[in-house]
């Protein structure tokens, strides 16, 4: 298991793909951060701030929706490193050497999905350098930034195991990429919809849950969520691995 984590591992560092994820995913989250921190300390606005009681302090302002872009931004490249686990192998058909390799079907399935999360684990570490650095400045909740980096890490998670599913159920990489974005989308907008079933999409919604823990709420009802949704599509992609092994 953990030689295919540590295959995929390298295979992101040492290529093209990931670098380039690395340094895209930084340079909007800079400027978004940057923007950000520029409106903040804007004159009239802190003013505003300091003649009322109860008004948000910096964390609020400037942590929550730059964690609301991180999340929505590792939405998008999630599918870009997801696309080749299965699908790449799969078209160029060493998927074959894989399954007759003597390891379980789950060191397969876990030994992908931890090869990837580790990959996104280093971009967060490296993203958080970023609220960090205000401590320099000012005080930050570091309640709110543990909390909100447990989100973004358990979303990434819940992504990339929906991910690894739909890598799995196909054969070409590039339509592996566009079928698990727009599935992922879905999730995220979920809560949009209304009518009787609104409660239940609002709750099956990836961000109704990482919106509340980027505020530095913690509650076991949205971290067990995305613990159940992770294991649900690693379960997934355990049984239909496992049905082409039997095959």
């Amino acid at each position: 298991m953990w030689i295919i984590a540590g295959r995929e591992w390298c295979s992101l560092l040492t290529g093209l793909l990931g670098w380039s994820i690395l340094a895209l995913v930084q340079f909007i989250l800079a400027w978004v951060f940057a923007v950000l921190v520029y409106v903040f300390t804007q004159s009239d606005v802190q003013a505003q701030l300091l003649q009322q009681e109860g008004m948000p302090g910096m964390s609020e302002l400037i942590l929550t929706p730059w964690f609301n872009w991180l999340g929505f931004i590792l939405v998008f490249i999630t599918p870009f490193l997801t696309m080749r686990l299965i699908a790449e192998e799969r078209r160029q058909h060493s998927l074959i050497l894989l399954l007759s390799a003597p390891l379980s079907t789950w060191q397969i399935v876990l030994g992908k999905f931890i090869g990837i999360w580790g990959f996104i684990t280093l971009l967060l570490l490296i993203a958080m350098l970023m609220p960090l650095s205000l401590l320099f400045g000012t005080t930050l909740d570091m309640g709110q930034l543990a909390a909100a980096f447990l989100a973004a890490w358990l979303l990434s998670a819940a992504l990339i195991a929906v991910g690894l599913y739909l890598s799995i159920r196909n054969h070409q990489p590039l339509v592996a990429a566009m079928t698990t974005l727009v599935v992922l989308l879905l999730l995220w907008i979920l809560d949009w919809a209304g009518g009787d079933e609104s409660a239940l999409f609002h709750y099956l919604s990836l961000q109704t849950h990482y919106q509340v823990l980027i505020t530095g709420l913690v509650d076991s009802t949205h971290i067990l969520y995305y613990i159940w949704v992770s294991l649900f599509f690693l379960g997934l992609s355990y049984h239909q691995l496992d049905s082409e092994r039997a095959n």
